[in-house]
């Protein structure tokens, strides 16, 4: 990673794939991703690490399934709001009209989890793509 200064918007205009992240940059052992992002992502969960999300862009909504019992909820973040899923916790971002979010999560942290659904076609499955 090159020591300069990084704007993310001209950034996320340098790919048009969706739901497969980029780095922008590296703090020490984590990655800081970008990804635009429509439509659903997967049902997945990460057994060793929190997922942080930041909205960019646009509104991204994440169904969880954290309750006792299974059950689902779900929570929507408008631009400039962030989240974080708890390590273990079964989720499935989806953006019903497209959004730009930032992560930072573990470096070699899959975008698909530990755990998860089929992959649909359109899910890049990846640990990250250098910008």
């Amino acid at each position: 990673m090159r020591a300069e200064p990084i704007e993310l918007a001209a950034a996320l205009g340098r790919f048009d794939q969706l739901w497969s992240p980029r780095i922008v940059a590296i703090v020490n052992d984590y990655d800081v991703r970008i990804a635009k992002v429509a439509g659903e992502h997967v049902w997945h969960s990460h057994d060793d690490t929190d997922e942080f999300f930041l909205v960019l862009d646009g509104e991204l909504r994440i169904a969880l399934r954290d309750g006792a019992d299974g059950a689902e909820r779900e929570v929507v973040l408008p631009r400039g709001a962030v989240f974080v899923v708890p390590r273990g916790v079964e989720h499935r971002p989806f953006a019903p009209d497209g959004a730009s979010i930032l992560m930072f999560e573990p470096s070699g942290t899959s975008s698909v989890g530990d755990r998860h659904d089929e992959v649909p076609a359109h899910v890049d499955a990846t640990t990250g793509h250098r910008l």
